[in-house]
């Protein structure tokens, strides 16, 4: 039996849905599982964007009205990716919280199942949550989203779904912004990736691909291999040589750091 994973935030920018649909491809390409990604984000869809997949004729909406089977609506983007989109143009679900009943039985045929969620408080990111193995959040080292974060555990944890970590996105390792001691002191919740703002995961949207077909030697790419792994329980070799020297010698004096463009603490 796979897992389902949901994918939250509750403030929008901040790379959710680039996240879960660039963790797919991790899943899939470097570890070679079998995975599906769905599009939970009721309202606002866009992860069939990320593959390239603009008007599906059947959708997670015409599963939750009762109009087609979940399988209907599940279409290849590699033979290991597989991904449920959402409409376009929103139809009104009036029981979001059916999701979960219709994709149980999809456990059986995928090792990781990722739900990309509404980044808004509403019955569509509880549905997403109630039908969750296991969540992560996506933040940015801001105050703001740390708000938000705080609010998405909370919110968790009183529907006793476990948030297994914290992923920071669009890190551009400045000295204003928040360090993952930060993150971890007031989330009391791991980080377990850091990811830097690079244009290449834009380059990558832009011609539909993942982040591993189109840069897969940059930072963010080699640090959502990392994520994947941790997700998933397997350890992943870093590429980076130097990288991997840092990692060894780094000392206490760099736990409160802050964060470079390539996730590496350093001190101000």
């Amino acid at each position: 039996m796979g897992k389902i994973i949901g994918i939250i935030a509750l403030k929008g920018g901040v790379g959710k849905t680039s996240c879960t649909a660039n963790l797919g491809a991790a899943l899939a390409m470097q570890y070679n599982k079998k995975v599906l990604i769905i599009d939970t984000n009721f309202n606002a869809a866009n992860l069939g964007f990320h593959v390239g997949l603009f008007e599906p004729k059947t959708t997670i909406h015409d599963v939750l009205l009762g109009k087609a089977e979940i399988t209907d609506a599940i279409y290849e983007y590699q033979p290991n990716l597989h991904i449920i989109p959402a409409a376009v143009t929103p139809l009104l679900i009036r029981n979001p919280y059916k999701l979960k009943q219709k994709i149980a039985s999809l456990k059986k045929h995928y090792d990781v199942i990722l739900l990309d969620s509404s980044p808004s408080l509403n019955n569509e990111i509880l549905s997403t949550m109630i039908a969750s193995d296991e969540l992560y959040v996506v933040a940015s080292p801001d105050y703001p989203t740390l708000s938000t974060t705080l609010r998405a555990v909370s919110i968790a944890k009183a529907k006793k779904v476990p948030i297994k970590g914290i992923i920071l996105n669009k890190v551009r390792g400045k000295k204003f912004e928040l360090s993952t001691a930060d993150v971890e002191e007031t989330a009391q919740v791991p980080v377990i990736g850091v990811i830097p703002d690079d244009v290449k995961m834009l380059e990558a949207l832009a011609y539909t691909k993942a982040i591993h077909e189109h840069a897969p030697r940059t930072n963010a790419a080699i640090e959502l291999n990392k994520i994947a792994g941790s997700i998933i329980g397997e350890n992943y070799e870093d590429p980076r040589l130097w990288k991997r020297f840092l990692e060894k010698f780094k000392g206490k004096n760099d736990a409160r750091g802050f964060l470079t463009p390539e996730g590496v603490k350093r001190n101000p």
